[in-house]
């Protein structure tokens, strides 16, 4: 491998300081606009350390406060897109049982800016990537639940495309654009990772279709693909596979596509682990006038720079999710008394950048939910909501500041998850946590505990890092 680091950073982590207030006894008072959207673009930077190769671009969330076309007209409730989370999480408990999956690791990395995406109809997160010569800017998902990564292109009609912001990408206007044959090895790979849709005549020859179906109904379709990727500035991952989609239906909209982060080899990971070493980090900022970031090649500024990660040992589950063994839950400092031999019966908890809200065991989560539930007792309970993907709400109108009682996950190996107070904790003022089904089912961390963690995945190595305020 190179000798040299490249690294790479366009990022916008933004940061506060907040005098935390509170008994000191697990307890955290803070300010109830921490729990509110804003509509105004924060303006404070994370400063980037210069380095060998080092590119630092000031970019911020393509739809949010930051950006001219913000616009949150029209966002679909709540409930609207925890219900596609539950959907999803459904779909990933149904497959994350078989299989693993290993990849190489390197000491290269390249960083890009990652946000809430919850201005194009989403509680997931987005990149902003150039796509084709001359690169065109695409706004994408990014998603350790998913291989394939694909977008709408044109030309595409109405009926056939959801809306998104940006204009469709056009393959007639890049010169780097390619179809990739169906005799082919990575067509033959895409069709044994069940992501083939036979072979079309046209342009010459026979080419490779994919299609995907999504656990939330929704799916897309098209022709498999290669395309110059840009990252940032200066680093352009050539002949990217990616699948080119003209045929949609689903839920999916105003985001241009999606940024597979998963273990299989159609993911951005795996194309580019002979530059990168397969290894790779976020950061899920908090709130949505922030950015975090995206790392190929280990963590940010470097992938030899580990210092505050604390690590745990890590498999890949039919060879794409990431998985890791939780072992214990604590509230307001205190371990909860949740026999060793209830988290042994489940198969694991799958981290999920594209899964909301975390879903745990029946025993483990209803543990929980008691303990946090007497810890707020000093604050009004409402009734779940309809659909009932949260069941622990609360009404602060009027308060100025509330205090919450911390929660820590500890995994495999001692290692302990201090998550964020209140925003890796609370979603919309309600515990961001919920039952999965019997003590046997896999759990799913989702993204809003993850929120403000620089998140290594290590697979070469076997292990995941956790750094708390990395963003």
């Amino acid at each position: 491998m190179a000798a040299s680091h490249l690294l790479v950073c366009v990022i916008l982590c933004t940061s506060y300081y907040l005098a935390h207030g509170g008994d000191g006894n697990g307890f955290v008072t803070v300010p109830t606009w921490l729990f509110e959207p804003q509509e105004v673009c924060s303006d404070s930077r994370v400063n980037i350390e210069p380095s060998r190769a080092a590119v630092s671009v000031p970019l911020v969330h393509r739809h949010g406060p930051c950006a001219s076309s913000h616009n949150s007209d029209d966002t679909p409730s709540l409930t609207e897109r925890l219900g596609r989370s539950r959907a999803r999480a459904n779909y990933i408990r149904s497959r994350a049982s078989m299989g693993t999956v290993t990849t190489q690791a390197d000491d290269t990395n390249v960083t890009i800016p990652a946000h809430l995406g919850g201005s194009v109809d989403s509680l997931e997160y987005v990149v902003t990537v150039g796509l084709g010569t001359p690169s065109v800017s695409q706004t994408l998902l990014i998603d350790t639940g998913s291989d394939l990564s694909w977008l709408q292109c044109a030309p595409c009609n109405s009926t056939a495309c959801y809306p998104q912001k940006d204009p469709l990408f056009d393959p007639s206007k890049s010169s780097t654009y390619a179809l990739i044959p169906c005799n082919t090895d990575a067509c033959r790979n895409l069709t044994a990772n069940d992501h083939g849709n036979g072979c079309t005549t046209g342009g010459g020859g026979a080419q490779c279709r994919f299609s995907i179906e999504y656990g939330d109904g929704s799916h897309t379709r098209g022709v498999y693909s290669e395309e110059a990727l840009t990252l940032t500035s200066g680093v352009t991952v050539k002949d990217f596979r990616f699948g080119c989609a003209r045929d949609q239906d689903g839920s999916n909209n105003k985001y241009d596509g999606l940024l597979g982060l998963g273990g299989a080899p159609e993911s951005l990971v795996s194309q580019t682990s002979s530059v990168y070493g397969g290894a790779f980090s976020y950061c899920l900022p908090a709130r949505n006038n922030e950015a975090g970031f995206l790392t190929l090649g280990g963590a940010r500024p470097s992938a030899n720079d580990t210092s505050g990660f604390v690590f745990a040992p890590m498999r890949v589950e039919v060879g794409t999710f990431y998985m890791v063994n939780l072992t214990g839950i604590s509230v307001s400092g205190k371990r909860l008394d949740i026999p060793p031999a209830v988290f042994a019966k489940s198969i694991g908890t799958v981290i999920d950048s594209g899964t909301v809200i975390t879903y745990l065991p029946k025993t483990v989560n209803s543990v929980l939910r008691t303990a946090f539930r007497s810890a707020m007792s000093a604050y009004p309970l409402l009734p779940p909501n309809s659909n009932e993907d949260l069941d622990t709400c609360y009404n602060f109108t009027g308060l100025s500041d509330v205090t919450v009682p911390t929660v820590a996950l500890t995994f495999d190996g001692g290692v302990t998850m201090d998550l964020d107070v209140p925003n890796g904790i609370l979603l919309d003022g309600c515990l961001a946590f919920q039952e999965s089904g019997p003590d046997e089912f896999p759990a799913i961390l989702g993204n809003v505990n993850q929120r403000k963690f620089e998140v290594l995945y290590d697979v070469d190595h076997g292990k995941v890092g956790f750094r708390a305020g990395a963003c």
